[in-house]
C-alpha cells in the first residue's frame, strides 16, 4: 500500500487499462490484505516497470491490471509476471484462472494469445454497482 499513488499514477498511463472505485486505496488495501503476497510490482531502480494483481475465491484465479510500461515491454516481464502469478495459484490450490480484458485492446488480446491463453466466446460478462455511502 505505501506505492498505492504511484502504481496508480503508472496505471493510468497504461493503455487499455481500465479504473474504477474498486481501484480507490480503500479497495486495493482490502484486496491485498484478502489475497496476501500474490500480487507484484517490478521496478527497474526507482522505477515501475510492471505491476499485476494476483487473488483467487478460494476456486478460480483472477489476474487484474497486468501492466508494463512501453520501455519494459517485448522483454518477456509481463509474461514472467504472469508466470509467477500461476505459481501462487498452484501453491493455494487453484486449477484455473481468468483475466478479464476490454473487448477493444487488441495489444492486450495479442499478449494474451502470445503466453497461450484461451479466448473465450462462449460466456458472457454482466456487472452491477453496489452504491457504498461511505465511498
Amino acid at each position: 500500500m505505501e506505492d498505492y499513488d504511484e502504481v496508480y499514477s503508472f496505471w493510468q498511463s497504461v493503455e487499455g487499462m481500465g479504473l474504477s472505485s474498486a481501484d480507490s486505496r480503500e479497495g486495493m488495501q482490502t484486496y491485498l490484505e484478502r489475497n496476501p503476497g500474490m500480487s507484484l510490482l517490478a521496478r527497474d531502480g526507482g522505477k515501475i516497470a510492471g505491476t499485476v494483481l494476483c487473488g483467487h475465491d478460494g476456486r478460480r484465479g483472477y489476474i487484474h491490471h497486468l501492466a508494463v510500461g512501453e520501455a519494459y515491454r517485448g522483454i518477456k516481464l509481463g509474461k514472467t509476471l504472469v508466470d509467477s502469478c500461476i505459481e501462487t495459484f498452484r501453491k493455494a490450490g487453484i486449477h484455473k484462472c481468468h483475466i478479464f480484458i476490454f473487448i477493444d485492446n487488441e495489444s492486450g488480446k495479442e499478449f494474451w494469445r502470445s503466453v497461450d491463453w484461451e479466448e473465450r466466446n462462449d460466456v458472457c460478462l454482466f456487472s452491477h454497482d453496489i452504491d457504498y455511502p461511505n465511498y
